[in-house]
């Protein structure tokens, strides 16, 4: 018989699984704000859409319901600080303050991104204790470079 599934151990699997670190950025007469996610992945080619997974607490939660608009901004490597600055607790309005970014369809995006996509809120499904965001892509741009990668707890390098 199997032993019970607790949540640490469910952490500490899927901690084996990278991912890529992505900072998703909204805004809306209310203001601006970002958090950082790991929890997003293309979902289809035809129409293009993506998902992004969030907290049902995320204080950027509110104003992508409110505007029904998004960008998911694919972090480089060596942009921790960035990636901990959109984690953190600092009010949603300043989290953009002082950075480097440009509005694509009113919506931010990071200059120093490695790759964005602006999209348009088709759906949000419940999920536990997250809400899963299918958004449409209406924009998108990439650079070269390698991505910030999060794999067991810590960032890592992609080794050639």
């Amino acid at each position: 018989m199997a032993a019970p599934v607790h949540r640490g151990t469910f952490r500490e699997v899927f901690g084996y699984f990278a991912t890529g670190v992505a900072v998703v950025t909204a805004a809306g007469p209310t203001g601006t704000g970002g958090l950082t996610a790991n929890a997003v992945s293309s979902l289809s080619l035809d129409p293009l859409l993506v998902l992004v997974c969030f907290d049902r607490t995320a204080r950027t939660l509110p104003l992508v319901r409110e505007t029904r608009r998004f960008a998911v901004n694919v972090l480089r490597s060596g942009q921790e600080e960035l990636a901990a600055r959109f984690a953190s607790k600092i009010p949603e309005g300043e989290k953009l303050s002082g950075l480097n970014h440009h509005d694509v369809q009113g919506i931010p995006v990071l200059d120093d991104a490695l790759a964005w996509a602006v999209c348009d809120l088709r759906e949000l499904v419940p999920g536990g204790d997250h809400l899963i965001a299918i958004g449409e892509v209406t924009a998108l741009h990439h650079d070269d470079g390698e991505p910030l990668v999060w794999f067991r707890g810590t960032y890592r390098e992609l080794a050639d």
